[in-house]
């Protein structure tokens, strides 16, 4: 058995709790880092269970005004007070992601190194998640009529065993291209290692002709 390193898993004391920094290897490098737009990401927070919010909200509050204006008896309200305070839960939930959306922006962070994409993400605590480009299988963008309108995106993530998405990104189009090349080319490094390659590739530019 070999001599165990007992320095290896030291904590540095100079490490930021809950910082990117914190996750990258000593031969690792950031390319890029960014964070939703901050307009596009509270306006999707609001919008995206407002239909379902306002349904329940006109549906109960029907009931309600007329349970107030029929002058049910006290007994009657102590049954409802707790129904309705639970039936209308989807408007609750919605009314939570308006109020955190701000909290939740500001610990969203996405960066970009050579060897993978790194998400920060959390209210109360915080947490990561690696990609690493070697495992995507597929990198897709949806652009919906409020990105459209704030000049963002959503890039979808699949990866071998996960996926992610990058909600909000300004110049989508732009980093899907970027992630998708950045793939390309850390698979064929993979596939084809450099002492492999020759020199000339005719296969490279090859166009399948059915």
């Amino acid at each position: 058995m070999g001599k165990i390193n007992e320095n290896y898993f030291k904590m540095d004391d100079n490490m930021n709790q809950n910082q990117i920094e914190d996750l990258l290897d000593s031969d690792e490098s950031v390319l890029l880092r960014m964070k939703p737009k901050k307009s596009a990401f509270i306006l999707n927070s609001f919008i995206s269970m407002l239909p379902i919010a306002l349904i329940w909200l006109i549906f109960d509050g029907f009931f309600i005004t007329m349970i107030i204006i029929t002058k049910a008896p006290s007994f009657i309200w102590a049954i409802l007070v707790p129904f309705f305070a639970f039936h209308l839960m989807p408007v609750w939930i919605w009314l939570s992601k308006i109020i955190s959306a701000n909290a939740s922006h500001k610990n969203i962070e996405y960066v970009f190194t050579e060897k993978r994409i790194i998400i920060r993400s959390g209210i109360v605590g915080i947490d990561f998640k690696n990609i690493y480009y070697s495992d995507i299988k597929g990198v897709n963008l949806r652009v919906g009529l409020i990105d459209k309108l704030c000049k963002v995106g959503d890039i979808y993530i699949q990866a071998l065993e996960q996926s992610a998405v990058l909600n909000d990104i300004e110049n989508p189009y732009f980093i899907l291209n970027k992630i998708q090349k950045i793939v390309l080319d850390i698979k064929t490094d993979i596939i084809f290692p450099n002492n492999l390659r020759p020199k000339e590739n005719s296969g490279f530019n090859t166009k399948y002709r059915p």
